[in-house]
């Protein structure tokens, strides 16, 4: 090809380093899949690894390139079977190589193309020109160092074209030059090398104009701190000046691309360093800055030892491998330390870049390229600790660990959400630049030039025309822009003003060639945004580096500091996409699994780690709370009291307990101290379980920490509140697991109520509340503590109307039983009961009927049990009542007036509907529905109807006349100040009326009837102890006569006036100033 011949415009230089280079960064791709499933077993061809081809591929290796099927049948039998499956299975792989082969050709055939052009490059000036040729010779040289790792090359391509051999009776057509390549290319660089002699003059001269732009970028931060790198707010005065640069494309390129062609390009037209200091300077700059280069994804490149093996065999070539080995020292002792100062320094740089741009989203405008060099400099950091963290012989571990590499990331992401953001911002801002002073400038410097061929003319006018026909309305109208035909104009344009003899040569011209590089960056602001990003700030490396990957994230975790920034790592899987290429599309599935599959753990585990925070900040909170309960202030109030008459109290050396509030002073913020406890719940095993205020003191503490939760993530809190709360109302939970209605349902009854019937506790009317009785045996629990008003109330804030409805089922399946029981001693005494009924106003009948009578004990100890029982419901009814009534006091009160005025000729069945509704929101009621439904389901199939209610009558009437035997029992004293009974037999009053009103309810029977019936048996009975004059017989007496008037103030079918009637009122009035005088006497 002779100069005069060639006509550089025809040689689209442009198009050609377009091209090459997307398709370089294909075949890399493919190569590099191709090592990776070579060096996996699962993945391998399995013709490398099957047994019976092993001599035939040893002998293909050992014969390499040379093809020798005719001597050689015997290792190659097995061979002969399988040829037509290694065709199909092993074609993909050998045309890989083939277009390996004819990459390098075309490349190869282009740097020859400009050599003979003379082309003149600087990366000031032509900087797509230079950088595109640049990094050519850079895929290039990958491309070959890849292919020469490949260990199975030979045995593929010698196995494939055996296979061919043996099908078509000849070698494949590109095999001869294939084979050759392979053997050629066994030490690549060496070989390039040589290749690359006549193309020294333009790749040295590309790399030297590097030395405006490579130093500059490779400084220490104490050189970007002085000079306030990427500060908005250093000089407030120009805060809205444009930022600008002669170099605009050259300040946001990656300093890993740069350090690739020096060292790479130096390495193959080594001869300059020996002439040109500035080469010189440039490569051992960027040889003590790294010790490895990044080839393809995480395939690296040792430089040094590279670099020695190849010079060390060149004649007098002493001085540049004393020049390496200086520089390996250098990078080996100063590398690290001046790249996690860097790291640090852009951590706030980019902090506050990131804050006053979410403040003030305008200044993208001016200041977008503070921000593409703020996303490149971070991503070259970040890339060279990846690189380095596994590749760099460590002489400091920790300038290899960043513990703080997640903050980083996080505000690279702030920055790119920004971008995204505002992206009409910045395109409003750069369509007015562009139309309003760069066409300007550009059409008065093309005006000025002295000489402008017609094609060169015709390119710049249309620049000027394109910008000049831009407006802001375009940007208001959603219109999509592209620039990539202007863009690539330029490129054209850089080629042909770049070639020599040309008509308007760029390197006479450096300003018009600078100020397209500048419109160029401005174009990109307003179509390429989300190329810009990927082109700055692209990290899918991560994705080939799974294990450093997940351990950074592992560490940023464990660091409590750096947590809040965990967000980035699932962000950064966004990124793994734009590794792919069109010429390996079967890899992005996988990579899009792998994204997918890494996003998903991240997100896991930060979703642990949040709700093991929040866990701990609510049990912090549940104890900080459980300080502010009055049970511990007693000792603070004891030790006061103590103090001041001087008593001394407690155990010497016994530590002071911390008062509440100490939390809330100062600390060393180095020690980390926190309290972890469990929410007090139910013990099987030892029977104790947290009081209801407690517990519900630990709820809204967990409450209020989970609902300022809503002030950093979008959850509906109080969602989550109804749905695990409302679970909690009822018996078991969605899991199939005991809820707190269970819980202390089965406590109550189990543990409350049992110590009641064996008498170590009572039902105190006038505290409302159940007492501890004074035993030799005490309980472990305080019974007033569980019971009283607060703790009732709490219990049904906790258990709600739903929880609060299934314990009052559960009370009423005792009180059933024990019905039940009552029934089968009514049937035994049946007759005697029955004349009893009608001989009441027998006395000596009656006392002889009485001494007849089996099991009176028993029912008066069974009616008390139901009496307790219902006294407790009692108090818990009235404790929803307030609870429902501070919640809902519109529908109770709405509630209350339908109950109350129901008339009494209303039919039962719509009378125990309202009931049942009044019971649900706490209001008591003249017939229990919970009881009629508890005692409805014991009807036997055996017994008719009348025998039913017969024995129901029978039962008032067993219990009327058991009562006076009452007296005789010392525990049956009544006290004034209990207004009760110690043995709680003042709660027989609500057990007779409860019982008799549900029996008469569900037998269809007149309760008041009954009632009055009851009432007469009761004082005829209780009359009789009064003539008695056994002194233990009628021990008690006058407590046993105020039953009766318990029973009738309890009622509402009995009336004092009808009581008169039975029982006179002097002996009730007697009776209560008797038991008052004893309590008066007992207590002196």
């Amino acid at each position: 090809m002779s100069r005069s011949v060639l006509q550089p415009s025809q040689q689209k230089l442009a198009e050609k380093l377009t091209i090459l280079n997307d398709r370089g960064v294909g075949m890399l791709t493919r190569l590099y899949n191709i090592k990776k499933a070579c060096g996996d077993p699962k993945a391998k061809p399995s013709y490398l690894i099957d047994k019976n081809l092993e001599s035939a591929v040893k002998f293909i290796v050992r014969k390499f390139p040379a093809v020798e099927t005719r001597n050689n049948n015997q290792q190659l039998a097995q061979l002969q079977k399988e040829k037509s499956e290694i065709l199909k299975n092993l074609a993909l792989y050998y045309f890989t190589f083939v277009d390996v082969m004819e990459f390098k050709d075309h490349v190869c055939e282009l740097l020859n193309t400009i050599d003979v052009c003379q082309v003149f490059f600087d990366i000031t000036v032509n900087f797509d020109l230079t950088k595109n040729y640049l990094d050519l010779i850079i895929t290039y040289t990958t491309l070959m160092i890849l292919l020469s790792r490949i260990e199975e090359r030979k045995a593929i391509i010698g196995l494939y074209n055996y296979a061919h051999e043996m099908t078509h009776g000849a070698s494949d057509r590109e095999y001869p030059r294939l084979g050759q390549m392979i053997v050629d290319y066994e030490n690549p660089l060496k070989k390039m090398m040589e290749e690359f002699v006549p193309h020294s003059k333009s790749l040295s001269d590309a790399l030297i104009s590097l030395q405006m732009v490579y130093p500059r970028r490779n400084l220490s931060a104490d050189q970007w701190r002085n000079a306030q790198l990427l500060s908005l707010i250093s000089a407030p005065s120009t805060m809205l000046n444009p930022a600008q640069s002669d170099t605009m494309p050259c300040e946001y390129l990656s300093l890993d691309a740069m350090e690739k062609w020096i060292i790479f390009g130096f390495i193959l037209c080594h001869g300059i360093l020996n002439t040109d200091a500035t080469a010189l300077n440039l490569w051992k700059l960027a040889l003590q800055s790294s010790s490895c280069l990044s080839l393809f994804r995480d395939e690296v490149f040792h430089i040094h030892k590279a670099a020695e093996d190849l010079f060390v065999n060149i004649r007098g070539y002493n001085k540049r491998i004393n020049d390496i080995r200086e520089c390996k020292e250098a990078a080996v002792s100063h590398a690290g330390s001046m790249h996690r100062e860097r790291r640090k320094f852009l951590r706030s740089a980019l902090k506050e870049l990131a804050t006053v741009l979410s403040d003030q989203p305008g200044l993208l405008g001016p200041k977008a390229l503070f921000v593409f060099m703020a996303l490149s400099f971070a991503r070259d950091e970040i890339i060279w600790l990846l690189r380095h963290a596994d590749n760099m012989p460590k002489k400091s571990a920790d300038d290899f660990i960043d513990k703080h590499i997640a903050e980083l990331i996080f505000y690279m992401e702030e920055l790119r959400a920004h971008v995204r953001k505002y992206g009409p911002v910045m395109q409003r801002y750069y369509v007015q630049y562009l139309s309003g002073f760069d066409a300007v400038v550009l059409n008065e410097l093309v005006q000025n030039l002295s000489v402008c061929p017609e094609d060169e003319s015709i390119i710049m006018s249309s620049f000027v025309n394109t910008m000049t026909s831009l407006s802001v309305k375009q940007v208001e109208d959603g219109e999509v822009f592209d620039f990539r035909g202007m863009r690539l104009d330029w490129f054209r344009l850089q080629a042909y003003t770049s070639v020599s003899k040309a008509s308007l040569s760029l390197s006479d011209h450096r300003e018009l060639g600078k100020m397209m590089n500048t419109i160029i960056f401005h174009t990109k602001m307003v179509d390429s945004l989300v190329e810009m990003l990927v082109e700055t700030s692209d990290l899918s490396i991560f994705c080939f580096y799974s294990r450093a990957f997940e351990k950074m994230f592992q560490q940023c975790l464990e660091l409590p500091s750096q947590s809040r920034y965990s967000i980035a790592f699932p962000l950064l899987c966004t990124h793994f996409m734009s590794c792919t290429h069109e010429l390996c599309p079967e890899e992005r599935h996988h990579i899009g699994d792998r994204s997918l599959s890494l996003c998903n753990m991240f997100l896991d585990e930060m979703a642990k780690q949040a709700r093991n925070l929040i866990t701990d900040i609510c049990t912090e909170q549940c104890t900080l709370s459980d300080q502010l309960l009055p049970k511990h202030c007693a000792k603070t109030i004891s030790q006061a009291v103590n103090k001041k008459s001087k008593k001394q109290t407690g155990k010497k050396g016994e530590p002071e307990r911390e008062k509440p509030g100490v939390e809330s002073m100062r600390k060393n913020r180095l020690v980390v101290t926190k309290s972890i406890v469990g929410m007090t719940m139910y013990n099987q095993a030892t029977q104790e379980i947290a009081k209801p205020s407690e517990l519900l003191t630990s709820v809204r503490a967990y409450m209020t920490v989970l609902q300022s939760i809503e002030n950093y993530v979008q959850i509906d809190i109080t969602r989550v509140f109804n749905n695990v709360l409302l679970q909690q109302t009822q018996h078991l939970d969605s899991h199939g697991e005991p809820t707190i209605t269970s819980l202390y349902t089965n406590w109550y009854l189990e543990t409350l109520l049992r110590q009641v019937s064996n008498g170590h506790i009572a039902y105190f009317p006038a505290m409302k509340a159940f007492v501890n009785l004074p035993t030799e045996n005490e309980l472990t629990f305080n019974a007033e503590e569980y019971s009283d008003i607060s703790e009732m109330r709490s219990l049904s804030e906790l258990l709600g109307p739903y929880g609060m409805k299934f314990l009052s089922e559960s009370l009423m399946w005792h009180i059933s039983s024990q019905v039940a029981e009552l029934k089968k001693l009514v049937v035994e005494n049946v007759d005697v009961l029955t004349q009893m009924r009608t001989s009441f106003d027998k006395p000596d009948q009656m006392a002889a009927l009485f001494k007849r009578l089996s099991s009176v004990d028993s029912v008066l100890k069974r009616m008390t049990i139901i009496g307790v029982i219902l006294s407790f419901r009692s108090l818990a009814q009235e404790a929803l009542r307030d609870v429902l009534s501070y919640h809902i006091p519109f529908l109770v009160s709405s509630i209350e007036d339908f109950k109350d005025h129901i008339p009494r000729e209303t039919d039962m069945k719509v009378a125990m509907n309202v009931y049942e509704l009044s019971s649900a929101a706490g209001l008591p009621c003249e017939i229990d529905p919970a009881l009629v439904v508890a005692l409805s389901s014991q009807k036997s199939e055996n017994i008719s109807p009348e025998e039913e209610y017969k024995i129901a009558c029978l039962l008032m009437v067993f219990v009327a006349v058991s009562l006076p035997t009452l007296a005789s029992n010392v525990m049956s004293q009544y006290s004034p100040a209990i207004e009760g009974h110690c043995n709680n037999i003042h709660c027989l009053a609500k057990a007779i009326n409860q019982i008799a009103a549900a029996l008469f309810t569900i037998h269809k029977g007149s309760i008041e009837d009954r009632l009055k019936e009851f009432l007469a048996l009761a004082s005829s009975s209780l009359l009789k102890i009064g003539q008695e004059t056994d002194k233990t017989t009628t021990r008690n007496r006058e407590s046993v006569y105020l039953l009766l008037d318990m029973i009738v103030q309890e009622s509402p079918f009995l009336t004092m006036d009808l009581l008169e009637s039975c029982f006179p009122y002097v002996l009730l009035r007697n009776a209560y100033h008797a038991v008052y005088k004893q309590s008066v006497t007992s207590s002196a």
